[in-house]
């Protein structure tokens, strides 16, 4: 094996540095090792992170093996106490060009003092924005303006492995996108761990939609521009005139709800309440009405009671949700809501089973109204791209990858729409 392997879990902003490094390993000359770069955001992804570790020194091994990554962050000696890994390195060193560097030039076997290098994630200033031209397919790629989270909701560990939010400034992000846009990129979609705190800890702190209408005015051939998610109750009034107003800025949004019951969502400390998320929803679509809205909800969260959950279950409904992304609660370690009395898992499964299933109802339901429409499809692949809304779409004969092509919605198969 030469080149370096990778293997990612987690988000977006997780594949986008896995993408950063890809390009320092390379520049450092690494070789014949395997880096995975884990999540933290539930115990599953951790579970699942290992099984793929020792799966992979199976398939490499004499490979040096690297861990990397959020969960290598918050608990770094689980990961150094497995026999397969040679190295834990924190997300502050996989993204420094001298981290990838000292690998290289190091000997194939890494000493104790080495074996582990994670310093302190609360004292990381900087961003990685800078590092890469975006990633992702030819047709969309992906900018990242912002990492980190100065929020401390009760069930997440995210903080402890991605710091204090800090953000990319405005200038290096329209350059960015300007080259983006330059090299035939035609959808640009900012991303961050959260995201309507950019700006906060920039003199002046300047919001998020200072961000996006700044990008719209400055790169006018962008033909658009999507967020990858928001906290609803953080959505500044510049950021709600664009989503409302330009074109460009696509109708869909993913909401950090989490829950619709309003002591669990004070109990996960969360900065909005049920009637807050109707709100938002219902004044965005009145000015936008082609607004399509998903969300993250949580089920079985420590305390849950089935009336609680019923509350959740109504908020796909009275919001008006489409494109849900559920998760059975999962208690980490260190986190407060891991101190709370919990809810069984085999109720919380079901209760994530319900909500999903809800979910997909109101899925069925928007692409039956998109027939007879015309639509406006990002090519992804030849025979596929998405909506504005991000529905997928089929078509029957080639298009060009990353062309912006209109289509007429003849019929839905499952959960993809067919071009006529």
């Amino acid at each position: 094996m030469s080149a370096p392997v990778f293997a990612t879990f987690g988000c977006r902003l997780n594949a986008y540095e896995t993408q950063a490094m890809t390009d320092l390993a390379g520049q450092a000359g690494l070789s014949n090792a395997v880096i995975v770069n884990t999540c933290a955001v539930t115990a599953e992804a951790v579970r699942q992170a290992r099984q793929r570790i020792r799966k992979l020194r199976r398939e490499h091994p004499r490979a040096r093996l690297i861990v990397t990554g959020c969960a290598a962050q918050t608990e770094p000696q689980t990961f150094a106490a497995m026999p397969e890994v040679d190295q834990v390195i924190g997300n502050l060193e996989k993204m420094r060009a001298g981290t990838w560097e000292r690998i290289a030039s190091g000997p194939d076997f890494v000493g104790p003092s080495e074996a582990v290098m994670v310093d302190d994630i609360m004292s990381a200033t900087e961003t990685a924005g800078h590092l890469i031209d975006g990633f992702g397919t030819r047709a969309r790629a992906y900018v990242q303006v912002q990492n980190g989270c100065d929020h401390r909701c009760t069930f997440c560990i995210i903080p402890y492995g991605r710091g204090n939010s800090r953000s990319v400034p405005a200038g290096v992000v329209v350059e960015q996108i300007g080259r983006l846009v330059g090299r035939g990129f035609n959808e640009v979609v900012l991303t961050g761990v959260d995201l309507t705190s950019w700006g906060a800890d920039m003199p002046g702190r300047p919001p998020l939609g200072d961000l996006v209408q700044r990008i719209l005015r400055l790169v006018p051939e962008l033909p658009r521009l999507r967020i990858s998610s928001i906290d609803s109750i953080e959505a500044d009034p510049a950021l709600i005139d664009a989503i409302a107003s330009e074109p460009r800025l696509m109708p869909h949004l993913h909401l950090s709800l989490q829950s619709g019951d309003d002591l669990i969502l004070k109990r996960m400390k969360r900065r909005h309440n049920r009637a807050d998320a109707i709100r938002f929803c219902q004044e965005i679509r009145a000015r936008r009405p082609e607004m399509v809205f998903g969300a993250d909800l949580i089920a079985g969260f420590p305390t849950e009671t089935e009336a609680m959950f019923e509350n959740s279950l109504r908020l796909i409904e009275d919001c008006g949700l489409t494109w849900l992304h559920v998760f059975p609660y999962s208690a980490r370690q260190g986190t407060p809501a891991a101190r709370m009395p919990q809810v069984p898992k085999a109720v919380r499964k079901e209760r994530a089973a319900r909500l999903r299933a809800a979910g997909e109802a109101r899925v069925a339901d928007y692409l039956a109204a998109q027939i007879g429409l015309t639509r406006e499809v990002l090519m992804e692949r030849p025979r596929m791209g998405r909506t504005e809304g991000f529905a997928e779409v089929a078509f029957a004969s080639e298009q060009p990858v990353g062309a912006i092509v209109p289509a007429r919605i003849s019929d839905v198969a499952e959960t993809r729409l067919m071009a006529a």
